[in-house]
């Protein structure tokens, strides 16, 4: 018969046991929690629509949700960032361009978004850029690609260059403003793209108005554009940057936005064949959800058109 000492020893055994066996549960149950915390993040807020799509945090570079992140798909007027920033980078924005006819007849014959610039006009590349950004302008995009080309193919050529040097590996340009199925990307490589292009004052300084306006002049009409990115209006934070939409692309949103000392990057691809809106009540559920807010989220609103032609916008 044990004496009581062994006694003892047994009981002190026996809780040392029953204290390891509890803590071994709680260490699986935080794990278990742990990972269904990050399941739940990556599964991102409900009710998002894009067929693909990213969210990151620009300061970190940590992904707070993706969806298809790496598969490769039309663009539409997103390309428009990549022209603008060839652009930008390439500087020289006092320099004087004269609207030609040509681009005129582009966007009649194609049915694309425009700023209505008319031909004999002068503008200077930074007005032309207000012209591309914000009411998704293929005319001005024409006539940047065409001055700083110079020529259309060497205006693509110098896109798929850049596009090289921010290592946007599974992107490929073949026109300056996207409404060709074959200017392709992946969410990854567009918000490569956006951080770069948010990275340059002159690109910022254009895509968080929601209008501009260039007075009459000698040799230049009156002009006043509005922002198709409604998101800047609806969502408080917002501060750019594209919105996209071709019958190949679906509707398409790159933005960012801020709030506190958090600056998020994100992009939704394809959230709805037409041109509705749904880009931007699917961005501001990713935003209210990443930011932890509970903003009113809009209703589903298509884009200001500033002319009869939309398409690419």
């Amino acid at each position: 018969m044990p004496g009581p000492r062994s006694l003892r020893w047994c009981a002190v055994a026996i809780a040392l046991c029953a204290s390891s066996s509890l803590a071994g549960f709680a260490a699986t149950s935080a794990a278990a929690a742990g990972r269904q915390e990050a399941k739940d993040r990556a599964a991102g807020p409900e009710g998002i629509v894009a067929a693909a799509g990213e969210l990151v945090n620009v300061r970190t570079g940590k992904e707070l949700w993706g969806r298809e992140q790496a598969v490769q798909v039309p663009i539409a007027s997103l390309t428009k960032v990549m022209t603008a920033l060839v652009v930008i980078r390439a500087g020289d924005l006092r320099r004087r361009i004269t609207i030609s006819q040509a681009e005129v007849n582009y966007v009649e014959t194609y049915g694309a978004s425009n700023a209505g610039l008319h031909a004999g006009d002068i503008l200077s590349a930074r007005n032309l850029l207000y012209a591309m950004l914000l009411p998704s302008g293929a005319d001005a995009a024409m006539a940047l690609a065409l001055s700083y080309g110079p020529g259309i193919g060497r205006f693509v050529g110098k896109m798929n260059a850049l596009a090289r040097r921010l290592h946007m590996t599974q992107t490929h340009f073949t026109n300056f403003d996207g409404l060709q199925s074959t200017d392709v990307s992946t969410p990854g490589n567009l918000l490569r793209l956006g951080e770069a292009a948010m990275r340059e004052a002159n690109f910022r300084a254009v895509v968080r108005r929601r209008w501009y306006t260039v007075k009459a002049w000698p040799h230049r009409h009156y002009y006043h554009w509005v922002n198709t990115n409604l998101l800047l209006r609806r969502y408080p934070g917002v501060i750019g940057i594209k919105t996209g939409w071709t019958p190949a692309a679906g509707e398409c949103l790159l933005f960012e936005a801020v709030h506190g000392k958090k600056t998020l990057i994100g992009v939704v691809m394809n959230t709805s064949p037409t041109n509705s809106g749904e880009s931007f009540v699917s961005s501001a559920e990713l935003l209210n959800w990443a930011f932890g807010l509970h903003e009113p989220i809009p209703a589903p609103t298509p884009p200001p058109v500033s002319s009869r032609f939309a398409l690419g916008s």
